[in-house]
C-alpha cells in the first residue's frame, strides 16, 4: 500500500469529481440559491440600460438660475422623456430618465426655489449625479464566472441584468453511511460508548459543498452489514458514498474489505497526512465513488477537507481551492512523510501577512479546537519555524 501525498490526493479527488459531473440544468432565479453557476453570467444589456438620475432633485441644462418647467417628477416607470433647453430644469427622482439636454442633476437639498426660478449656492459640475447607461456594466460583460456560488448578491445581479433563469451545475447525489457499534445518537454515553458527532454535521457540510440532498443509514461493525450498506438501493442511486469509521486495518475494520467484495478499485488507499492517514477512496461499479473517512472526528473532517471537498468541487464544475499563505505563530518540527493539518486561529500581528496560531485541543479524536478555528494550517513534512511562511486552507463549510 502506497500513501498518496496530500496534494496529490486532493488533485486525484478533484479529477474523480469531474469524472462524475452531471449535465447542467436551467433553473429559475427563484430556486438557484446555493447552486453553482455552470456558465459565466453575462449581462444581456448595459447596466443601467439608459441614463438615469442618481438623486432626487432637478435635471438642469447649463449654469443656473433655471426656469423650472415641471415641479413634480414623472413616475420613472412611465418612460416619459422631455427636452429641456439651456436655462431650464425639470424635477426628477432617483431612477428618473434623464431629459434630453440635461447637463447635471441638482440635488434637492442643494437647491432653492422662488416661484418657478431654481437656483443653487454650490458649484454644479457637468454630469453631476447623472448615472450614464452602461456605467456599471457593458452588454455582454461577465458578472460572475462559472463555478460561482449563487447567493443573494449574484442572484440579484443576474435579475437586473436580464436573466430569468440560470444554467447551474448538477448536484451530485450523496449517500452517508455511519458505522460503529459504540456510537449513540442521544443521551450520555456509557463507558466504551461515544456520541455521534457526524450525522448532525455531514449532511449540512455536503449541502454547503454542493452535494444534493443526502440519504443516510447507520450500521453496526460487521462485514455483512457494511457490504449491504454499500450495495443498498440508496447507495446504488448515489454518485458518492461517504462512510465514517472502519477504514483501518484491524479485524474490526470492514470498509476496505466490503469495497473489495463489491469489486471496488482503491484509487487512494491512504494519505500521507496527520490526522486522517487511513482515509480511502474507491471507485465502485457504476462509476460510483466511495469516500471512506476515519472514525476519529477531527481526522474525519481533515480527510473531508482533503478529498470530499475537492471531489464535490470537481463534480460541480468548480476549481480546486488554492492553498493560501500566512505566517506561522509557532515552530513545527519536521515530520518526515506526513503533511499535518492543524485547526488554527488568526492572531494579531505586525507581519505583512496575517498570522495563524494552532488552536488548542486538536488531537485526532477532539473537535473542540476545530470549533474555535478560523482556518486549517497545512504544514509540510519539512515543518516550519515561528515567523516563517506557512500554507493554509479556509474552512470549506
Amino acid at each position: 500500500m502506497n500513501d498518496h501525498h496530500w496534494e496529490a490526493a486532493r488533485l486525484a479527488a478533484h479529477e474523480l469529481g469531474v469524472s462524475i459531473a452531471g449535465t447542467p440544468e436551467t433553473v429559475s432565479l427563484h430556486q438557484v440559491s446555493g447552486r453553482f453557476l455552470a456558465a459565466d453570467l453575462e449581462t444581456r444589456y448595459p447596466l443601467p440600460h439608459c441614463a438615469t438620475s442618481a438623486m432626487d432633485g432637478y435635471a438642469v441644462n447649463g449654469p443656473g438660475p433655471w426656469q423650472l418647467l415641471k415641479p413634480l417628477a414623472t413616475n420613472p416607470g412611465a418612460g416619459d422623456e422631455q427636452d429641456i433647453a439651456v436655462g431650464e430644469a425639470a424635477a426628477v427622482v432617483t431612477g428618473s430618465l434623464i431629459p434630453q439636454g440635461a447637463t447635471s442633476i441638482l440635488r434637492v437639498e442643494h437647491s432653492s426655489l422662488e416661484g418657478n426660478v431654481l437656483s443653487t449656492w454650490r458649484d454644479l459640475p457637468c454630469g453631476a449625479d447623472i448615472r450614464p447607461a452602461g456605467i456599471e456594466a457593458a452588454e455582454g460583460e461577465t458578472l460572475a464566472v462559472a463555478g460561482t456560488l449563487l447567493r443573494a448578491g449574484v442572484i440579484a445581479a443576474a435579475a437586473v441584468s436580464g436573466h430569468d433563469e440560470l444554467l447551474v451545475a448538477a448536484t451530485p447525489r450523496v449517500h452517508l453511511v455511519f458505522t460503529g457499534d459504540e456510537v449513540i445518537t442521544s443521551g450520555r454515553p456509557a463507558p466504551g460508548q461515544v456520541r455521534d458527532g457526524f450525522s448532525p454535521v455531514l449532511p449540512q457540510v455536503v449541502a454547503a459543498l454542493g452535494g444534493g440532498e443526502c440519504t443516510t443509514t447507520r450500521i453496526g461493525d460487521t462485514l455483512a452489514a457494511t457490504i449491504a450498506a454499500l450495495d443498498s438501493p440508496a447507495a446504488r442511486a448515489a454518485q458518492i458514498i461517504v462512510t465514517t469509521g472502519g477504514t483501518g486495518f484491524s479485524d474490526r475494520d470492514f470498509v476496505r474489505a466490503a469495497a473489495r467484495e463489491l469489486d471496488g478499485e482503491e484509487v487512494i488507499s491512504s494519505i500521507a497526512m496527520r490526522p486522517g492517514h487511513p482515509s480511502m477512496v474507491s471507485r465502485l461499479p457504476g462509476n460510483r465513488l466511495l469516500v471512506a473517512l476515519p472514525g476519529n472526528p477531527l481526522a474525519a473532517l481533515m480527510a473531508l477537507v482533503t478529498v470530499l471537498d475537492p471531489m464535490l468541487r470537481g463534480a460541480c464544475g468548480r476549481e480546486l481551492e488554492q492553498v493560501h499563505t500566512a505566517v506561522s505563530a509557532t515552530d513545527f518540527p519536521a515530520l518526515p512523510g506526513r503533511t499535518r493539518l492543524v485547526p488554527a486561529r488568526w492572531i494579531a500581528s505586525t507581519n505583512e501577512l496575517d498570522t495563524l496560531a494552532p488552536a488548542e485541543h486538536v488531537a485526532p479524536a477532539m473537535l473542540r479546537g476545530l470549533a474555535a478555528a478560523d482556518a486549517i494550517l497545512v504544514v509540510g513534512p519539512e515543518g516550519t519555524s515561528k515567523g516563517a511562511h506557512v500554507s493554509y486552507l479556509g474552512l470549506p463549510w
